[in-house]
């Protein structure tokens, strides 16, 4: 029997300790790097769905390393403005790609605790490190006036 990459494909049989064995490889994966246990484990985790977003809202994203301040200038377009970390110490125009747990799916357009943000931008991808907390600010914490 091959164990290769291409054997984790198939249907589970298995699942312990929140780790899935797919049929027939014997090989151990956490359960939320599976298309089920990913939406499981989003379906339980706070966040923010860009489209549920009023135009131009501010957000104050923090994560285990930096702070970022996201600007939404047209939701549910995912075109934002973000500032924080070495990547984006100006402001910046980015594409706001969704949230991950690091692997390859991907919960597009929402902002959710726990999980990595990923922008798109001039300088290439940027995956950020968890997000411990999201804050919407509401128009009153803007300086003004406008």
């Amino acid at each position: 029997m091959a164990h290769s990459a291409d054997r984790l494909v198939g249907s589970m049989d298995t699942v312990t300790d929140g780790r899935a064995r797919p049929a027939e490889s014997g090989v151990l994966v956490p359960r939320r790097c599976t298309l089920d246990g990913f939406s499981a484990e989003v379906a339980r985790t706070d966040g923010v769905y860009l489209r549920d977003l009023d135009p131009i809202t501010n957000l104050r994203v923090q994560t285990e390393n930096t702070l970022y301040e996201i600007t939404v200038p047209r939701p549910p377009r995912s075109v934002v403005l973000v500032r924080g970390g070495r990547f984006f110490p100006k402001t910046t125009e980015a594409s706001f790609g969704g949230s991950s747990f690091g692997g390859s799916c991907l919960k597009l357009a929402w902002f959710g605790v726990g999980l990595h943000m990923e922008f798109h931008f001039a300088g290439g991808w940027i995956f950020t490190s968890r997000v411990r907390s999201i804050e919407v600010l509401d128009a009153s914490s803007f300086p003004g006036p406008f």
